[in-house]
């Protein structure tokens, strides 16, 4: 009888923690930071200070790759996977906002910077030995673009509208989570590839 209503118990608590939707898709209060550093790198696009467009490239870049490493290659196979499902979803309500705003403005940043910086350094030039090698860098950079706002950012909406429903599905939401988390590692990776080729580049 014990072992049956603590059964009882933890199926009554998992169903209320899957049921509570007392979070925002959007964390307002990120919002003004996100709008200070996009008018800060639209700025620096205006002025094309080479110290501005240099941080924004390098700053975005190297906590986009931060972030994706983090992700996909510890927090996902090393803290998720332990978690029970209550602490899954309790940490994907807690989580997932944040990187609604995180992750679209890191690779603004990112991509927006180092294309100006590109531009005024003059490496667009096809005449430059280091062209070929910024090709491929631009190739690597388009499919972590598609990956992060075609596939990680629908995923992250998907979580937190699932989240959102009176009844929300834990397969759902775990399937989307995985999904989030494997796209990450991936990027993760292609980041690292990307920091190899640019290095090249800088030394050449």
């Amino acid at each position: 009888m014990a072992t049956e209503a603590m059964s009882v118990s933890k199926k009554q608590d998992l169903a209320q923690n899957i049921k509570s939707s007392d979070f925002q898709i959007v964390p307002l209060r990120g919002l003004p930071v996100v709008g200070v550093i996009l008018i800060g790198l639209i700025v620096a696009i205006a002025t094309n200070k080479l110290w501005a467009l240099d941080f924004f490239h390098i700053v975005g870049g190297g906590l986009w790759t931060a972030t994706d490493l983090l992700v996909g290659l510890l927090i996902g196979p090393m803290v998720l996977a332990k978690l029970s499902i209550p602490a899954r979803i309790e940490f994907s309500k807690r989580f997932m906002p944040k990187m609604l705003l995180i992750v679209p403005t890191l690779v603004t940043m990112t991509l927006a910077g180092g294309f100006q910086l590109a531009r005024h350094l003059g490496y667009l030039s096809p005449q430059l030995s280091v062209h070929n090698w910024l090709i491929v860098a631009f190739c690597v950079v388009g499919v972590m673009l598609l990956i992060a706002m075609g596939t990680l950012a629908p995923a992250n909406l998907a979580i937190l509208f699932e989240l959102k429903k009176p009844d929300p599905n834990p397969r759902i939401i775990g399937s989307l989570m995985r999904r989030f988390i494997y796209g990450s590692a991936i990027l993760g990776v292609m980041q690292v590839a990307t920091l190899i080729i640019m290095t090249r580049v800088a030394t050449i």
